[in-house]
C-alpha cells in the first residue's frame, strides 16, 4: 500500500504546485492600490492659456521621486521643471516652463502607493486646441515583465516560508512535544525558515527594479538598493531578516536543547519557547501589517493588528497541516503520530478559522464598502473565489476530525501491540546479549589455558607442556596445537606454539560471533520497524486521515496562491472611487476661461457615506469670485448632506483658512458669491463633509489662482 500511494503523493504534490504557479502567472502586474483621483489640468482637457504647473490628486498619499512626474510636448521633449512636490494631502504637483506653445501634451506618472504597490499611467491636456502629439499616451504597467513575475514569485514563497515556519513550530509545542526529534518534522520547520529568509532577500533586491525601471539589470544596482532600504518596504524587509535570526536560534532550541529534555522538564521549557515564539511570529507578521493594505485607508489602527491575527492563524492552520501531512506520510514507523496529537491540532485549527472568519470579514468591509464591489471589482471577484477555498477547506476539516475520532476510539488496540512488539524486542536483545556473553566467557577459557601451557613449557617440563596443551580444549586452536606437539616430539616449542594459537584462536573466534549477533540485530530491526510499518498503513482510520489530511493541504496551496494574488489587486474600493471620478470627471463640461474645477472623492466610512464633492471656482482670480458646490453618490446621482464647508488656505504666505459658509440651492448643490481671494498663488481648498451627526470628513485639493 506504502509503494502505490507515495507515487501518488508526488503526483498531487505537482499537481497542486502547477495549479498554484499558474494562478501566479495569470496574475499580471501589481494592479494600482492607489488611483488617479483627480488632475489640474483634468484630461482631455483645452485650456485657453498653459498652465504654470501640472496636479495630480490619488485616492492616497504615495511616495515619489524626480522622474515621478514628467510632462512632454507634441514633439517628446520635457517641459516640466525641477522635482515634483507635495501640495497637500494626496495631491502631488510639478511645475512646467513658462511660454508653452499651443498642442497636446501628455503627462506620465510613476509612483509608489503607501501600500508598496507600484503605479504608473498617463494621459494628455491641450492648450489652444489640440495637435498631433509623436508620444503615445499608454505606459508600460507598473510591477509588469520579468521582474513583475519574479517579484510575485517571491511574494508566495515568502507567505509559504512563513506560514510553514509558524505553523510547524507551534505544531511541535501546542500538539506534540515529541515530534521535536521526529528528522522529517525538523526539516519541515528549517525548509520554511529558509524559504522565508531566501525569499526576503530576493524581495529586497528586486524592489527598486519591481517600482521602477522593472529592468533585470537594476536588479544588482547598489544605489538603488540603497534608496530602497529608505523606504518604509525596505525597512520592513530588513526588519523581518533581523527577526529571521531570532526565529533561527529558536527553532535551534526546539530540535536542540527542548528535544533532549525528559517530558517533565519540557513543560517548563515550553512556556518560555511558546512566548519568545509568538512575539517573533508577531513581528514577521507586522512587518507585511505595516507596509501593506492594512496599513493605509480607513481604521488602520484597527486593521493592523487585525492583519496581524489574520496571518498568524493563517499560518497556525496551514502550516501546522503541512507538518501533520508530512508526519503522517513520512513518519518513522517506531514513532507515528498519536490520535492525542491529532486531536489537540483539530481544536488549534478550529480557534485558527474562528479567528479568520472574524479578521477576514472585517477586512472584507474595509476593503470593499459595498456588496456590489464583490461582483463589479476584480478584488471582489477574487475575494469569492478565496472564501469559496475556505468553506471547501473547512469542509474537508470535519472530515478530517471524523477520522481523528475514529482513530483516537481504535488506538487501544494499537497500543496493545505496540507493547507486545516492544516485549518481544526487548526480549530479543537480551538473548543477544546472553549470546555475546556465553561467546566471550569461552574464548576467555581457552586464553587462560593457553597460558597455563606456556608457563608449563619455561619450566622445562617438555612433557607436562604437551599434557598441558593437549588438555587445553576449551578452544579449537588450543586443541589443534597440543596434537602437532605430540606428533613431532618437540614438546616446549610445540607447546609454546600451541599456546599461542589458542589464544589467537578464541579471540577470532569470540570477534566473529559480535560481529554475527550485531548483524543479525539490525536485521531483526529493520524486519520489526517494516512489520509496524505495514500495520500502521493497513489501519483504515489512518490511511482515512492521511488522504484527508492530503485534500486540506492541496486546497491550502491553492488558496495561498489566491491571498498572494489578492494582495497585488486593487481594492474595490478604491477602484469604485476611481470609476466614479472618472463617470464626474467625463460628464463635466470643460470650464470657462479662468474657471477652475475641482473633483475630490470622500468616505466618512458609515452607510451612504461615499460620494464625489466637486467645487467650481470662477474666474479663479484674484478679487470676487463665485463658487459652485456639487454632491453625487458613487453612480452620479445627486444627494443631500446635513453640512457642507469650505476653507482656502495659502500655507505659502500663512493665509487663512478663510472660511466659505455655501447656500444650499438645490438637491446636491450649494453656492457662493462674493468670495474674495486676496493675493494669487496656490491656493488649497478644503471641503469638511458630514453625513451624520458623528460622521464626517475632510477632503483638500490644492487650485492655481492668477
Amino acid at each position: 500500500m506504502t509503494q502505490t500511494i507515495a507515487p501518488r503523493f508526488r503526483t498531487l504534490v505537482l499537481l497542486l504546485l502547477a495549479a498554484a504557479c499558474a494562478l501566479l502567472a495569470g496574475a499580471g502586474p501589481a494592479s494600482a492600490h492607489a488611483a488617479l483621483t483627480g488632475s489640474d489640468p483634468q484630461q482631455g482637457a483645452v485650456v485657453d492659456r498653459a498652465p504654470a504647473q501640472v496636479a495630480l490628486t490619488f485616492s492616497e498619499s504615495v511616495s515619489v521621486d524626480d522622474d515621478s512626474l514628467r510632462v512632454l510636448d507634441p514633439k517628446g521633449k520635457r517641459v516640466d521643471d525641477g522635482s515634483p512636490s507635495g501640495t497637500g494631502g494626496t495631491t502631488y504637483s510639478v511645475k512646467l516652463h513658462t511660454g508653452l506653445p499651443d498642442g497636446t501634451y501628455t503627462v506620465t506618472y510613476q509612483v509608489v502607493s503607501a501600500d508598496s504597490h507600484p503605479v504608473a499611467g498617463a494621459y494628455t491636456f491641450s492648450v489652444g486646441a489640440p495637435s498631433d502629439t509623436s508620444v503615445s499616451a499608454s505606459v508600460q504597467e507598473a510591477g509588469g515583465g520579468f521582474v513583475g513575475a519574479l517579484y510575485g514569485f517571491g511574494r508566495y514563497v515568502s507567505y509559504a516560508g512563513f506560514a510553514v515556519l509558524v505553523g510547524g513550530a507551534a505544531f511541535v509545542l501546542a500538539c506534540w512535544p515529541r515530534g521535536s526529534g521526529v528528522r522529517v518534522v525538523q526539516r519541515v520547520v528549517v525548509s520554511g525558515w529558509l524559504a522565508l529568509t531566501a525569499a526576503t532577500l530576493m524581495l529586497l533586491l528586486l524592489r527598486g527594479s519591481y517600482t521602477g525601471s522593472g529592468k533585470a539589470g537594476d536588479i544588482v544596482d547598489l544605489n538603488l538598493l540603497g534608496e530602497v532600504l529608505q523606504t518604509k518596504t525596505g525597512a520592513a524587509l530588513v526588519s523581518r531578516l533581523l527577526l529571521l535570526a531570532a526565529a533561527a536560534l529558536f527553532v535551534a532550541v526546539l530540535f536542540g536543547a527542548y528535544d533532549k529534555r525528559e517530558d517533565e522538564e519540557k513543560r517548563d521549557l515550553t512556556f518560555g519557547l511558546a512566548v519568545g515564539g509568538a512575539v517573533v511570529a508577531s513581528g514577521l507578521a507586522a512587518t507585511w501589517a505595516m507596509s501593506e493594505h492594512a496599513s493605509v485607508g480607513l481604521q488602520a489602527g484597527l486593521a493592523m493588528p487585525a492583519d496581524i491575527v489574520h496571518l498568524l492563524a493563517v499560518a497556525t492552520w496551514f502550516g501546522g497541516l503541512t507538518a501533520l501531512l508530512v508526519a503522517l506520510y513520512r513518519g518513522p514507523a517506531d514513532t507515528p503520530v498519536p490520535a492525542v496529537a491529532v486531536r489537540r491540532f483539530s481544536r488549534v485549527a478550529f480557534g485558527s478559522v474562528v479567528a479568520l472568519v472574524v479578521t477576514g470579514t472585517y477586512q472584507s468591509w474595509r476593503q470593499l464598502g459595498s456588496w456590489t464591489a464583490f461582483t463589479e471589482t476584480r478584488y471582489g471577484q477574487l475575494l469569492l473565489v478565496k472564501i469559496g477555498l475556505v468553506a471547501v477547506l473547512v469542509g474537508i476539516a470535519y472530515l478530517s476530525r471524523r477520522w481523528t475520532a475514529q482513530l483516537a476510539g481504535a488506538a487501544s488496540p494499537g497500543v496493545v501491540r505496540q507493547r507486545e512488539q516492544g516485549e518481544k524486542h526487548e526480549k530479543g536483545q537480551k538473548g543477544e546479549k546472553a549470546e555475546k556473553e556465553r561467546v566471550g566467557a569461552s574464548s576467555g577459557r581457552g586464553n587462560q589455558k593457553a597460558k597455563g601451557s606456556e608457563k608449563a613449557t619455561g619450566s622445562g617440563k617438555a612433557a607436562a607442556s604437551g599434557k598441558a596443551t593437549g588438555g587445553s580444549k576449551g578452544s579449537g586452536g588450543a586443541k589443534g596445537a597440543g596434537t602437532g606437539a605430540k606428533g613431532t616430539g618437540a614438546g616446549a616449542k610445540a607447546g609454546g606454539k600451541g599456546a599461542g594459537g589458542g589464544k589467537g584462536a578464541g579471540s577470532a573466534n569470540g570477534s566473529g560471533g559480535s560481529q554475527r549477533a550485531a548483524q543479525l540485530a539490525r536485521q531483526r530491526a529493520a524486519v520489526d520497524a517494516a512489520r509496524q510499518k505495514r500495520q500502521r498503513d493497513a489501519d483504515p482510520n489512518r490511511f482515512g486521515l492521511r488522504r484527508s489530511v492530503l485534500a486540506e493541504a492541496g486546497v491550502a496551496v491553492v488558496l495561498l496562491a489566491v491571498t498572494t494574488v489578492l494582495t497585488q489587486t486593487e481594492p474595490g474600493r478604491t477602484e469604485q472611487e476611481a470609476k466614479a471620478t472618472g463617470a464626474s470627471s467625463a460628464t463635466t463640461p470643460a470650464p470657462s476661461t479662468g474657471a477652475v474645477t475641482l473633483d475630490m472623492p470622500f468616505d466618512t466610512g458609515s452607510q451612504n457615506g461615499k460620494g464625489v464633492v466637486r467645487v467650481e471656482l470662477d474666474p479663479a482670480r484674484v478679487g470676487a469670485n463665485e463658487m459652485h458646490l456639487y454632491v453625487e453618490r458613487p453612480d452620479g446621482t445627486a444627494f443631500d448632506l446635513p453640512e457642507v464647508k469650505v476653507a482656502l488656505t495659502q500655507e505659502a504666505k500663512d493665509i487663512g483658512p478663510l472660511p466659505v459658509a455655501p447656500d444650499h440651492i438645490t438637491t446636491g448643490h450649494w453656492s457662493a458669491s462674493g468670495v474674495q481671494i486676496p493675493i494669487g498663488g496656490d491656493w488649497e481648498v478644503s471641503v469638511t463633509v458630514r453625513t451624520s451627526d458623528i460622521d464626517q470628513v475632510t477632503v483638500s485639493k490644492n487650485a492655481q489662482i492668477g
